[in-house]
């Protein structure tokens, strides 16, 4: 089971982990395109990922989240982000967001350890998950330029 201390220590540190991934995007110059929309929604999208990551990690509610992420997809195409800048933006987070959790979790006993191992593998598959719909939302939005 994960451990809801360690969900609960993202969630409520969603502001600080998210300003350290726009740190990131900032100095990161492959991600230009990225870093030019981060303050007008990806800064405000990866806060409300964060402050839910509970609820996405526990209901499961794979339509939701395809409805969802897929729009993400859609969106970013339409701000002309490049495919490769949406999933390193997501790459980027997840990283982020475990590390957080390593440097913040002390003294770990066997059980804490076994917490964050679940930990990482369930925001793993969340977030390959998440890589998957906006995908193909954004995968959905070129073919409709193509095809008009």
């Amino acid at each position: 089971m994960i451990s809801g201390k360690l969900v609960h220590l993202m969630e409520t540190h969603e502001e600080e982990i998210t300003d350290r991934v726009a740190e990131q995007i900032r100095c990161d110059p492959d991600m230009a395109c990225t870093r030019a929309i981060l303050r007008t929604g990806i800064w405000q999208w990866h806060r409300e990922l964060l402050e839910s990551l509970s609820h996405w990690l526990s209901t499961g509610n794979s339509e939701n989240l395809a409805r969802r992420y897929q729009h993400v997809g859609w969106e970013r195409f339409e701000q002309g982000v490049p495919l490769h800048e949406c999933v390193r933006d997501l790459c980027v987070l997840r990283e982020t967001l475990l590390d957080y959790v390593e440097e913040h979790t002390f003294n770990k006993d066997s059980m804490e350890l076994y917490a964050e191992e679940e930990l990482d593998r369930r925001v793993g598959r969340f977030f390959d998950l998440l890589t998957v719909h906006l995908v193909r939302g954004y995968e959905s939005a070129a073919l409709r330029v193509v095809l008009a």
